[in-house]
């Protein structure tokens, strides 16, 4: 998962995610949040057992680089207890001249900084161990003075908004050093209609205390206290179903295991949709709190005002993948053929490898791969790259009590990205690795060339960079594979790749804005509903009508199970980045000259402009149909490649 994340323009909130998804660690936030770099990658269906391999020191991050000491940090957020409560004093001085508009707007965002590093530390540390108490703790404590500091700071906008538009831009004009708050200004701007009154707003950011409870619920009895049940195998082996085991079982060789996995997992969500309904609906009702309160027409509206995202870019996405689910279809049809399935196949049969790869990818060979992979992208590239490899940035292993999936966390301006795996030695850790890695270059490239205001940048743009890395690496290795077999490894794990990054979010995004809409439209939403929603929309993408997957009821709670959809609208950036990813990655393939660099150039843009308008820049238009089709070239290449080496197998 994340997620990158905007800078502070002080208004309302909504809650995300900062973590791992699975993940949660939820931040009330407001529409730009201060913890900016994080981008999550979760993978609750591809979670993985605690390892016994051993954390050396190279292998575990360090975290004495924000703070050296628990008690240093205790240090820390008393004192900027003390800064939050002086920037009150600030109220009514930021319209007198430019000097005061600079001095107030270098206090505010010094604070925000200072706020966003007491919580990165206390996340990543947690995320060692979910079931620490004390790590838990100073988790909640770090929320508190977040939204103490969003609180202490809701007047903000609306003085702002007082000044005008004219005195600003004068301001603008007479103090450079005002630039790098261009982008905040132009946004509160923008924001004025949905702007309140300092009250109004000061009550909304106070609200963020108890409206983030939802996810942290959600977080809690997804992630602790679900009572997994233990299940024996056709090998005799028992397997606990917890969300690890389910990622593991979910792939067994065995196709009767494979569905007794599926029955008793999705059988114990089941039996706690309409509790999983209720906590949904609740974190739908206080986004709602927003959207009302604030005038927005809809929740989409509200969710893509502050990226200035055109609706365009949803409505094409949408359009695209259901244009696009024949192939999708096509390739349900190949991996049926490649298990040597009879009859019909079944959703259980989406996840076991199509070949099998007896090797092993170590953590080095991660990174020498990689950096092998990351070739094409030039110096500039790789030297960022390989300052990220050298150690202290990455938490590698599974571990007990560890949080699950994988995510990169950049949003400790002044010292570096941290990334969280769950290496297993398998290609799909080299993959994930490269993925992360991606996001870490992307945050010190950004880091480097733009000041704090304007270094962090949206989800939109990340997980593009992100997924370049992923198709790099698979590139090569299919190029360099030794054998048919292993080709076809390669080959498979892309297309799967595709299947749910754009296809799969595609389908998440659908469900988010129905459930939205019902939401706007005051529709009662419980469990059961939801589940009837999200079995509809199953069924389609999987052909289940047309005898392509075969989609039992039971498997309509699986919404219930996706942390995403706490996070408001995130799922549909992730297909349209894998879009972009597809474009930007057809075009330096093709040997456009200029590709490279406007790819580099995106990067190092952070967020001084909307991204929309910076993909535009580096050569990607996602409300245009183009990128989507590219996606589905590469998936259709990709499956002509597998079905001609197949033939070749089978003469």
């Amino acid at each position: 998962m994340p997620n990158s994340f905007k800078r502070p323009n002080f208004k309302a909130f909504s809650t995300l995610a900062l973590g791992a998804f699975g993940l949660a660690f939820q931040v009330p936030m407001a529409q730009a949040m201060p913890i900016s770099e994080l981008v999550v990658t979760y993978a609750p269906e591809g979670a993985n057992a605690p390892s016994a391999q051993a954390q050396d020191d190279n292998a575990v991050w360090d975290l004495r680089d924000i703070y050296p000491s628990v008690a240093a940090w205790a240090a820390a957020r008393e004192a900027v207890a003390s800064d939050i409560a002086a920037l009150v004093e600030l109220e009514g001085q930021l319209g007198e001249n430019a000097q005061a508009l600079l001095r107030g707007l270098d206090a505010i965002f010094a604070v925000y900084k200072e706020v966003t590093r007491i919580y990165v530390y206390t996340s990543l540390n947690a995320d060692e161990d979910i079931g620490n108490a004390d790590a838990n703790a100073r988790r909640l404590e770090a929320l508190a003075t977040y939204s103490d500091l969003q609180e202490a700071t809701s007047w903000v906008d609306p003085e702002l908004l007082s000044v005008g538009s004219a005195r600003l831009e004068a301001f603008l004009a007479e103090q450079p050093e005002l630039a790098q708050y261009r982008v905040y200004i132009d946004n509160v701007l923008r924001g004025a209609p949905h702007t309140l009154s300092p009250l109004g707003e000061q009550i909304l950011a106070a609200a963020g205390k108890v409206t983030g409870a939802p996810s942290e619920i959600y977080t809690i009895l997804a992630n602790a206290d679900m009572p997994w049940p233990t299940i024996t195998l056709s090998t005799g082996e028992e397997l606990r179903l917890s969300q690890a085991g389910y990622g593991r079982g979910r792939q067994l060789p065995d196709r009767n295991d494979r569905q007794l996995v599926f029955d008793q997992f999705w059988g114990i969500w089941k039996a706690y949709e309409s509790t999983f309904g209720a906590i949904l609906g609740g974190h739908l009702k206080a986004l709602q709190l927003e959207t009302r309160e604030r005038g927005y027409d809809s929740s989409v509206a509200r969710a893509f005002f502050g990226d200035a995202m055109p609706p365009a870019v949803y409505e094409t996405l949408i359009h695209e993948v259901n244009l696009g689910l024949p192939t999708l279809h096509r390739y349900f049809r190949l991996r049926k053929r490649m298990l040597g399935l009879d009859g019909e196949m079944g959703y259980y049969d989406i996840y076991p490898p199509l070949v099998q790869l007896d090797k092993t990818f170590s953590y080095d060979t991660s990174i020498d791969l990689t950096r092998q992979a990351l070739a094409p992208l030039g110096e500039e590239y790789l030297d960022a790259y390989n300052r990220g490899v050298q150690g202290g940035w990455v938490h590698v292993y599974p571990a007990e009590g560890k949080r699950s999936g994988a995510y990169m966390n950049g949003s400790v301006y002044d010292v570096h990205p941290y990334v969280l795996l769950n290496h297993n030695d398998d290609f799909d850790s080299a993959s994930t690795f490269a993925h992360e890695y991606g996001h870490a270059v992307h945050s010190v490239l950004a880091n480097a060339a733009q000041p704090w205001p304007t270094a962090g940048y949206s989800t939109f743009i990340a997980e593009t960079a992100s997924i370049m890395n992923e198709m790099l690496l698979q590139d090569m290795v299919i190029a360099q594979a030794q054998s048919p077999e292993e080709r076809l490894f390669y080959l498979g794990s892309a297309l799967e790749g595709l299947r749910g990054t754009y296809f799969r979010q595609a389908m998440f995004a659908e469900f988010e804005f129905r459930v939205n809409a019902l939401a706007d439209q005051d529709e009662a939403l419980t469990g059961a509903r939801m589940t009837d929603i999200y079995l509809d929309l199953l069924k389609r993408y999987h052909g289940h009508d047309d005898g392509v997957v075969t989609i039992d009821d039971l498997y309509g709670i699986e919404w219930a199970y996706i942390p995403h959809f706490y996070y408001d609208f995130y799922v549909f950036q992730y297909a349209t980045s894998i879009a972009a990813a597809s474009s930007l990655a057809e075009q330096i393939g093709s040997g456009d000259a200029d590709a490279r660099a406007r790819f580099i150039a995106l990067l190092k843009a952070g967020g001084s402009d909307h991204p929309y308008e910076l993909m535009k820049q580096a050569g990607v238009d996602l409300a245009n149909a183009d990128a989507h089709r590219a996606l589905i070239r590469r998936a259709n290449a990709i499956m002509d490649d597998m079905e001609a080496i197949l033939a070749g197998l089978e003469d």
